[in-house]
């Protein structure tokens, strides 16, 4: 089998390296500090088709398979684990619901907006109170004639303040019930439908993280993706496919913070020699090195199964749980191999590390995703 970049991946693993160097390197520590969602710099990845990787030619998108898709995110994450992070949000979650389960009339109106990034997407699942806990959910959405009507709130929902259109899941039947839930496309500006406090957060600072309020806000039930009930069941399997992209993030985390220490640890002199000849180092860089290569297969794997319409429940939790994991461990161990530089802000090491937690926390922590996998493989 052979593991190298093909045509299309080359391609855009270039065009991203070229793009990072003008417009994403010069600024991710201003984006960093200042906390700053760079909305144009989302408006050129839209030019470029990064914006809808995996949407037909015939809505307006790239028309990739999830091959290509792993590889726009991971040299992206590596450049910016933020950008990396907002541009699968807006691929894999809002576009992919409004790709996997609307309707052609559904289709040809919002996706020719996502994929230009005319409209930047968000998606509304988690609350206050019901991380994991999904199906527990408060926000409600009732019946009034031709309109429902939601109350209640979202939380940590990417692009709560700049995106443009959402996908939100609200229940509309008893609070527990797996087919009680409906997703919901609602455009800002609907009454209503607002966004509040933005998240100060440890990492992932240049990817806006805030929540979403509705206060009697009337959605048309043509806004309605597939049939009432379907939200929940409809959202595991968007997760499916986005835990794909949490895996690829963390892949560029890694990627990135093991560069980053091979090149100081080879630069780098104590005792009259590069501190990569030291067995303690140079032990450090091979685990990173071996861990990259792991997570690499079982992200590929998932996105070949995903590609030929295969299941790809465990196999991407697996991607999703392990390359998270290692992300933390490899960011954290680039921060020891740079010593008290890596502990400072000239360096990227600590951003790696700050941003990597978030991998092992979004879109279903580690432990949910053990908890998928056990479940799969027992049953």
């Amino acid at each position: 089998m052979d593991f190298s970049y093909n045509e299309n991946q080359q391609m855009i693993a270039d065009m991203i390296r070229t793009f990072g160097k003008n417009e994403i390197t010069p600024n991710v520590r201003e984006w960093d500090d200042n906390q700053t969602f760079p909305i144009e710099v989302f408006k050129k990845l839209g030019d470029l088709g990064l914006m809808g990787v995996l949407v037909p030619t015939e809505y307006g998108g790239s028309g990739f398979s999830y091959t290509e898709y792993v590889t726009a995110i991971e040299e992206l994450s590596i450049l910016d684990p933020s950008i990396g992070l907002s541009m699968a949000a807006h691929n894999s979650l809002c576009t992919g619901h409004i790709l996997q389960f609307g309707s052609e009339d559904q289709k040809k109106k919002w996706l020719p907006k996502l994929v230009t990034a005319e409209w930047i997407g968000a998606w509304g699942l988690t609350e206050h109170n019901t991380g994991s806990d999904a199906r527990a959910m408060s926000t409600t959405a009732k019946k009034d004639g031709e309109y429902w009507v939601l109350n209640g709130s979202k939380n940590f929902i990417t692009h709560a303040i700049s995106g443009n259109i959402a996908v939100v899941i609200a229940r509309t039947g008893k609070k527990g019930d797996s087919h009680g839930m409906t997703a919901f496309v609602i455009e800002k500006g609907t009454e209503g439908f607002t966004s509040g406090k933005k998240e100060d957060k440890l990492g992932m600072r240049a990817s806006e993280t805030a929540e979403f309020i509705f206060d009697n806000c009337r959605v048309h039930e043509s806004n309605i993706l597939g049939d009432v009930g379907d939200g929940f069941v409809q959202s595991m399997k968007v997760l499916d496919g986005g835990r794909i992209s949490i895996a690829s993030l963390g892949l560029g985390i890694a990627k990135g913070a093991y560069e980053t220490a091979k090149k100081y640890s080879q630069e780098r002199e104590q005792f009259g020699k590069p501190i990569s000849h030291f067995q303690a180092i140079a032990f450090k860089i091979a685990d990173m090195a071996t861990k990259i290569e792991a997570a690499e297969l079982l992200i590929y794997k998932a996105a070949y199964l995903k590609n030929n319409g295969k299941k790809v429940t465990t196999e991407g939790a697996m991607a999703k749980y392990f390359s998270s994991e290692i992300a933390v461990e490899i960011s954290t161990d680039a921060v020891q191999v740079l010593g008290g530089y890596g502990y400072t802000k000239d360096f990227p090491a600590e951003r790696y590390y700050r941003d990597s937690k978030l991998c092992t926390i979004g879109e279903g922590t580690s432990e949910i995703q053990k908890i998928v996998i056990s479940k799969q493989i027992i049953k």
